[in-house]
């Protein structure tokens, strides 16, 4: 694995495994409003990536019998599918999760296996770590404090009047903050939003298959690196 001074990792799906306290959260705000709220741990997976604006807009798509190999495109310029659904019920939504979601994000999220150690080992290497998430930036900044003290050098996340991933902007504020330039940095994702978030950054990438999305789904999106474990990121 080729060197890098910078490493700039997702949060959901890459370094913690989110997706019970996600979809608990998802759950309940969907029932509150009327919906059945009882997605599986494969449905919650594929509503996350993109922030939580698009999350709830995909979980209210799907009760409106939209396909979850249609959900890929909600939240980018090619959606034709959002323009058809209420908005009033998916603010509505929105704001009962991003609450609920902070009060209860660490109840069952915990680090992948290997990964504290792995980010520990770059670090005892003189290399800068960073987070960089579409998750509301309160949860970010709770959880890579309690789960990885001392470890992250910067983390962020969706930021009103910011624009999310796919777009560079938080890795950039990333970068500055660590003063390292694209060429010397690495992004580390799990989904097809960290695919294109470090090509419009300019950044390689290396993509795990861990997460929230399967090798398969990875490689037919571009990912030419990947890795099963943790420690192969190691230079």
């Amino acid at each position: 694995m080729k060197e890098y001074n910078a490493y700039i990792f997702d949060m959901d799906g890459t370094v913690l495994d989110t997706l019970r306290d996600l979809g608990d959260a998802m759950n309940w705000a969907m029932k509150k409003h009327g919906h059945p709220g009882d997605f599986d741990s494969r449905t919650v997976g594929a509503l996350f990536g993109s922030g939580a604006q698009v999350a709830v807009t995909r979980a209210v798509a799907l009760m409106k019998g939209c396909s979850l190999e249609d959900l890929e495109q909600i939240g980018t310029e090619h959606d034709t599918v959002t323009p058809g659904l209420p908005a009033e019920e998916i603010d509505a939504i929105l704001s009962d999760f991003k609450p609920y979601y902070a009060a209860h994000c660490d109840e069952h999220t915990g680090p992948y296996e290997g990964i504290p150690e792995l980010i520990a080992a770059l670090r005892s290497r003189g290399k800068k770590c960073a987070v960089v998430s579409n998750k509301p930036d309160p949860a970010v900044q709770e959880l890579a404090d309690s789960i990885f003290p001392g470890l992250f050098e910067f983390s962020v996340g969706e930021r009103e009047g910011v624009r999310r991933k796919p777009a560079p902007d938080t890795v950039y504020t990333a970068m500055e903050h660590m003063q390292v330039l694209p060429d010397e940095s690495v992004y580390i994702g799990d989904s097809e939003i960290d695919l294109q978030t470090a090509e419009n950054a300019g950044l390689d990438v290396i993509a795990v298959t861990w997460g929230f999305r399967t090798e398969e789904f990875l490689r037919a999106r571009g990912a030419d690196v990947l890795v099963d474990d943790p420690m192969e990121i190691l230079p």
